[in-house]
C-alpha cells in the first residue's frame, strides 16, 4: 500500500512536502523492503521532530550500506559491538580536537537529533551492500526541499563534502559551514582542523540560541 513512508513524517514535514508525496509513494514503490539501508520503518527517521526544534542540520551522502549499520540519522551507527564506520571516527576524532572532551565512542548520534541537529543524507536509501545504488531515485527532490524550508529559518547548515554542498545555496552564507566529507579518503584533505561544532555553537550563540552539547 503506497503512502506508508509519506506517514513517517512529523506532520511539520508532511505539511512542507505535501507536492511532493506523489513522488515519495514513486520511490516507496520503486524500493525493496527487504534489502533497504536503512530498514524501511528508519527511511525518515531524521524528519519525524517538528521543523521548529532544528538548530543544525547536517548534511552527508547516503546511508551506511552495511546491514544493521543506518537507522535513519546520517553518520550516525547502531551496530552493537561493531567496529565505528571509518567515517564516523574521523568525526569523533574532530569532535574531540575542536572541543576538548574525550573521544567519543557512542557511535549512536540520537542525543544530537534530541537537541535539534538534523542528520540528514542528500540520497536516504540504498541497498545493501551497495553504496549509492539508489542515487537515480532522485531523493535530492526531497532534500532540497527540506533544505530550503531550513533555509528560510535560524539553522546552522553543516555540509560536508561535494555532494552535500549542492544544497548550500538555500542557505545565508553567515548560517553555513562546508569542508570535504570526513571519510577516509578525503578526511586528511580538509576536514580535520574546520572545527565545525565550536563554530556551529558560536553562530547559534551569536544569534541568541541555545548550542548543541556535542
Amino acid at each position: 500500500m503506497p503512502g506508508q513512508l509519506y506517514k513517517q513524517l512529523h506532520p511539520d514535514w508532511q505539511s512542507a512536502l505535501a507536492d511532493l508525496q506523489p513522488h515519495i509513494d514513486s520511490i516507496e514503490h520503486s524500493l525493496d523492503k527487504k534489502n533497504v539501508a536503512p530498514d524501511f520503518d528508519n527511511v525518515f527517521r531524521a524528519l519525524t521532530t517538528p521543523v521548529s526544534s532544528i538548530r543544525v542540520v547536517i548534511f552527508g551522502q547516503d546511508p551506511y550500506p552495511t546491514a544493521g549499520v543506518a537507522h535513519g540519522l546520517a553518520f550516525s551507527a547502531i551496530k552493537s559491538g561493531a567496529r565505528i564506520p571509518v567515517t564516523l571516527q574521523n568525526i569523533f576524532t574532530e569532535l574531540s580536537d575542536d572541543t576538548g572532551k574525550p573521544l567519543r565512542r557512542q557511535s549512536d548520534l540520537s542525543d544530537w537529533a534530541q537537541q535539534g541537529v538534523l542528520l540528514l543524507n542528500r540520497i536516504l536509501t540504498t541497498s545493501v551492500g551497495s553504496s549509492l545504488s539508489h542515487s537515480k531515485l532522485d531523493w535530492e527532490r526531497v532534500t532540497d526541499r527540506v533544505a530550503q524550508v531550513l533555509g528560510e529559518r535560524d539553522v546552522v547548515a553543516i555540509c560536508w563534502g561535494q555532494y552535500a554542498q549542492e544544497v548550500s545555496r538555500f542557505f545565508r552564507e553567515e548560517w553555513l559551514l562546508t569542508s570535504v566529507h570526513p571519510s577516509p579518503l578525503s578526511a586528511y584533505r580538509g576536514f580535520f582542523g574546520t572545527k565545525p561544532f565550536s563554530k556551529a555553537n558560536g553562530i547559534l550563540e551569536k544569534n541568541g540560541i541555545t548550542p548543541i552539547n556535542w
